[in-house]
């Protein structure tokens, strides 16, 4: 069953609006459906940072750490860069 919409009032800067117009008609799309998709992607984009964080704190403190010179050495390596 589809989710029902809820109603909350934002405010959004006069020049985003333009934008997020801009951006509508371009994609033959309403307004609402962009600044749904912008919510959207920006929740996940988060929900996975925020994920990520989470376990890199835990396995620091779970003593899962490289020093940091070998985090880069690994990196140039892996791009054929010079240290």
């Amino acid at each position: 069953m589809p989710q029902r919409a809820a109603s909350e009032p934002i405010t959004i800067r006069t020049a985003k609006v333009a934008e997020i117009d801009a951006l509508a008609g371009a994609m033959d799309r309403s307004r609402n459906y962009i600044v749904n998709q912008a919510i959207e992607q920006y929740l996940e984009a988060n929900t996975w940072q925020v994920e990520r964080i989470k376990d890199g704190i835990a396995a620091a403190r779970d003593g899962k750490v490289a020093p940091a010179g070998e985090v880069f050495a690994g990196i140039a390596a892996k791009h054929g860069w010079s240290r």
